[in-house]
This record gives C-alpha cells, structure tokens and sequence, in this order.
C-alpha cells in the first residue's frame, strides 16, 4: 500500500475491538437416511421455508447415481453454507438461481427420482419441461438457462420475461448444478493474484495490498485468495451479511465499518509484511473514490461487485443499503439509472488510482461497459484480467478444474488431494496451491476442491479418481465439473475472449460447438446459458459435469469428456492465431484440420 499523505497510527487494544466480527459456522448432523422427512423444503407462497441440505453416503433415491449426483448437487446449490439466498432460490451472482421456483425444484427432484437409465430430463430456465428416451451412454440431463434470441438478448427484455415467470438468469455454475461456494473461484482468483505478483512485483506480494469490492459468492473468495498469496486485502461490500458470511468460513479475517478503521489495521499490516484481509461495510462508489481523494493507492485494484446486473447485482450509492433495496421494488427504472451513475462513479475512481499507480484490470463483470455507456468514455483504459493474465493458460487447455465427494466425508476429498500432489509433484503453483488449500479452506456443503488442470491432466485426474472408487478407497462417487469460465467454453467479449488475436471476440459458436461435444462424449449433465458473469446479451456459455461412480463405462466416458473438454479449448486458440496454442496442439496431437 503506497500513500502520498499520511494515514493512522497501529490501531489501540479497543479500536481492533471494536473492528473484529466474529461468527461461528453451522455444522449439519443430519444423515441421508432421516433427509427428505426433515429438511425437505416447501413453497415460498407458504411463507414456510426448511433449508436444503443434500443427501450424504452411499445409499441412493434413484435409479443410478448418475441421476442420484444431479439431484444431490442440485440441493447443495441451495445449501444454506453454499447459496447466498437460498431461501430466494439465488446461488450466487446477485440472482444467479438453481431452479425457477420451489414448485419448479420439486418437480425436478421428482423426476429424478423416476429417471430410468435410458432417459433424458430436459431443463428450460429451472422448469423441467420434458422427458425423453435417449440411450444409456447420453446425459440424464440437458440445461438451458437465459438464452434469448439475439435481437431481444438484453436486461429489459430478460426482466419483463422473468417477471411473467418464463426464465431465470442462471450465471454460471448456479443454473448448472455445480457451484460450489466461494472455493468454486477462489483458485482462479489465486492464480490471478499471483500471475499479477509475477508481472508487475517480481512475484512477491508480501507487503502489497489489494483492493476489490464484492463479497458475494464470487467476490467472496478474494480476501482469502489474496492472503494465500502473501498480500494484505481490502474488501468493500454494502451487504454486511456478505462479509459476515466470509468471516464465518474463514475466508476474510475482520470486519469494520469505516475506511479510517480498516486503514489503520491495513497500514499495521503492509509495514510488518503480515498477510490480512479486511471487509469493509460501505458502498465502492464512495470508498473508490475516496482513497483517490486521499491519496492512499493500493498496489492491485480490481473489481468484483454484481455489476452485470445492475438492477438486481449492483447498489447505487448516496443512500443506504435498506433504502436502496426499498427502491428497487418501488421504482426499479430510477434504481436502474441510479445504479449505472454509481458504476460510473465507481470506474472513475479506479481511473484515478490507476493513474496513481495503482496495477488496476477488470475481473469481468461489465462495469467497464456501463461506465463508458454512462460517459465514460475512457472506462476500457484498464484491461480484463483475461488477457492481461490468463490467456496463457488457456492456449494450453487449462481451466478451473473441480470435483466433489458425493459421500459427504471430507477424507475422501483429502485422499484426492494426496493424489493430485502424487501424480503432478512437478506443479509448483498446483502443489503450492494444494498445501494452502488444505490448511485455510473450509468445505461449504459437500467437500469439494477445484485446482487448474490442462489438456491431458483432467482426463488423467478423473480416470485415477474413478478407479479410486472403484477400488473403495473412496467412500461413494465423484461428481467432476469445472467453471464456465473456461478456455472453450464461452464467448464473452468483456471478460474470457475480450482481445482475441484474429478480432473473433464476439463468435458464440464455442461454447455451443462445446456443449454438443459434451453430449456426445457422454457427460452426465450438459447445460448452455446466455448472461453468466457479465450479464444478459453479454456472454453465451456451457458447462459439463461428469460423474466418476467407479464403472469401467464410466471411465471410457470420462476419458472422452475431460479429453474434448478442454480439448477444444486447444482449437479454439488455435483458430485465433496464438502461436503457443499452435504449437501445443502439435505436441499433444489435436488434430486441426486446417493449420492456421
């Protein structure tokens, strides 16, 4: 943290005091057997709400596990330790759902119930709308969420359709069934911070501070990915049940309601090198802002707020929290313009700290577009952190690679972890992250892990856990998925293919030729959704998960799945023109039929 006027002394006995929250996480004691008497949930209109929790062990409901692994991950998605509003059916993302409605999740886990091996449950936007005779090797599930004709793929029309009950904004892995709390982000966050360290600080962030607003699902997951890095953190969120959320599961060390309280813990910290992350009530349109103002300059500045929607994700400032939620109901086309003034406050403020010194990119929510569509009009003078940092790893087919313990035991998860460090002992970041991993993250519902695996990796990764299964050694199967966000699976021209070298930003075939390819390949569950991330008419992506129960048919098909997966990641930057992807596919053998 680098100042040009003075900021407070080391903060007295009271003054950490009073800035220290502390809060305890739930623990459920349920078991799979006593489940669906106990905690089974009901309607909203009945104003009676039972929270979800999904089934634990080895004994299942339906037909096979592929069905028992999308019902089960469908509940954790509304989990009271993983969704931000459960009760509301919002995962994460501001309204990022798993299903449409109570009525909608009931008849969904129904169905699933009675799904024959050979059948297929088709999802439109959280309903189940139909059931059909497939084969036995094709997903038990296929998923669209958000997807509106090109010429109608905006907010306004999204929200008239929401409100007359017809949609739902899935975001990414929400609609998909495969989020997994903040941990779902916290890697690629991770490895955002450090490709940052590596770039502008030599690699060593101990003594910096970082900066971001956001401490939802996403945004959650920045103060602990920072700290792990070495650095010091200052999140600013206007929701104080966020932040205590991240204190809770031990993703975010204190909590404070003024920028003087969290500088004087943060200055303490930069000088003595210790690596603390900070939550701080209050609106990023006014702090922003104000650390320009003051000259207080961090050393990486970045952005995570719900500021793809900016009528349900994001707050205006200028007026409180309560109030602000009071006018989205009243008047949301005021709240709408109030909003997009705030975004434009807030990038101007970022501007001003980049100027300053401050390392500042877009972590991919839109704010730049909406700032420049307020005025802006040099709102993209910062880059995405796609292309300032990531782009690299996706011309190797890496991505967020994630699975979880249907068992419910986090030993099982701990015993993927032995062997992931077993079988790439090579992968400094991977074994770094692994270590880390293990000691500061809390499980969120059903244990579950993510790491950045490439082309080759993952199907190698998954076969070992499937035989791990097989063998018994882990106690019930595996559900295997990634991040939307992911080397070829979305167009996304404000965030992943933001500067692609050929100008292909906006081609959404990809993540549809990737979607088709998944279900070919035999995932068992495929979905497509417009909107995550960034917002609707912003972004077209898929997501595949693939479950690892332990059967040789499974393990053909997991072969083939996390092979193509990111395989045509490979493809997709080879077309594009980038040489290390070129170069890649002729080691590994992706077969391009026409050399760039």
């Amino acid at each position: 943290m680098r100042e040009t006027n003075s900021l407070f002394g080391r903060p007295t006995s009271a003054e950490w005091n009073k800035a220290i929250y502390t809060g305890r996480a739930g623990i459920y004691t349920g078991s799979a057997k006593n489940y669906h008497s106990k905690v089974m949930p009901v309607d909203t209109e009945t104003s009676s709400y039972t929270p979800v929790k999904a089934p634990r062990g080895s004994v299942i409901s339906c037909k096979s596990w592929q069905q028992e692994a999308a019902m089960r991950m469908l509940m954790n998605n509304l989990d009271e330790e993983v969704a931000e509003r459960p009760r509301d059916l919002f995962v994460y993302g501001g309204t990022g759902r798993a299903v449409r409605s109570w009525d909608c999740f009931h008849a969904i886990v129904n169905t699933l119930k009675s799904l024959d091996n050979d059948e297929t449950l088709l999802v439109q936007s959280g309903k189940p709308v139909a059931v059909f005779r497939t084969h036995e090797y094709a997903p038990r599930v296929l998923i669209c969420n958000s997807n509106l004709v090109g010429h109608w793929s905006n907010w306004e029309k999204f929200n008239e359709l929401e409100r007359a009950g017809l949609t739902m904004y899935g975001q990414m892995t929400a609609g998909s069934w495969i989020y997994i709390g903040s941990q779902g982000i916290i890697q690629g966050t991770f490895e955002t911070f450090a490709a940052a360290g590596e770039k502008h600080f030599g690699g060593d962030l101990e003594g910096k501070l970082i900066v971001s607003g956001g401490m939802g699902g996403m945004g959650g997951a920045q103060p602990l990915a920072a700290t792990m890095t070495g650095a010091c953190f200052l999140g600013i969120d206007v929701d104080p049940e966020r932040i205590k959320k991240r204190l809770k599961t031990g993703y975010c060390d204190f909590m404070v309601n003024s920028l003087d309280e969290a500088l004087r813990i943060l200055k303490n910290a930069v000088r003595k090198k210790e690596n603390i992350s900070v939550g701080l009530v209050g609106n990023c349109a006014d702090v922003i802002p104000e650390l320009a103002e003051r000259g207080v300059v961090p050393d990486i500045l970045t952005d995570q707020t719900s500021a793809h929607d900016p009528l349900n994700g994001y707050v205006p400032h200028g007026m409180s929290y309560e109030e602000a939620l009071e006018l989205r109901k009243s008047d949301p086309h005021a709240y709408n313009e109030r909003s997009l003034d705030s975004m434009a406050s807030h990038v101007e403020g970022m501007l001003k700290l980049q100027k300053m010194g401050a390392v500042t990119f877009d972590y991919g929510n839109n704010i730049r577009t909406f700032a420049f569509q307020r005025g802006v009009k040099n709102a993209y003078d910062f880059p995405g952190f796609v292309p300032a940092y990531i782009r690299p790893l996706f011309c190797e087919g890496r991505g967020p690679f994630r699975w979880v313990a249907l068992s419910g035991e986090p030993s099982d998860i701990h015993l993927t972890d032995e062997l992931i460090l077993q079988m790439y002992p090579q992968n400094r970041i991977l074994s770094r992250w692994i270590d880390l991993a293990r000691k500061r993250i809390k499980f969120q519902g059903l244990p579950s892990r993510i790491c950045w695996l490439g082309y080759g990796e993952r199907a190698e990764f998954g076969l070992a856990m499937n035989d791990l299964v097989k063998k018994g050694k882990i106690k019930a199967p595996i559900v295997i998925g990634r991040d939307h966000l992911d080397c070829g699976s979305v167009a996304s021209p404000f965030r992943e293919t933001e500067a692609m070298k050929d100008g292909s930003d906006a081609i959404a075939d990809w993540p549809l030729l990737n979607a088709l390819l998944n279900t070919a390949s035999g995932a068992s569950w495929v979905s497509i959704h417009n909107g995550g991330g960034v917002g609707i008419g912003y972004s077209q992506h898929a997501g595949q998960v693939t479950v690892a129960d332990g059967t040789d048919e499974m393990a053909k098909r997991i072969e083939r799945v996390l092979t193509n997966d990111s395989g045509i990641g490979v493809a997709r930057h080879v077309d594009s023109g980038y040489d290390e992807a070129k170069s890649f596919a002729k080691e590994k053998g992706v077969k391009i039929p026409m050399e760039q």
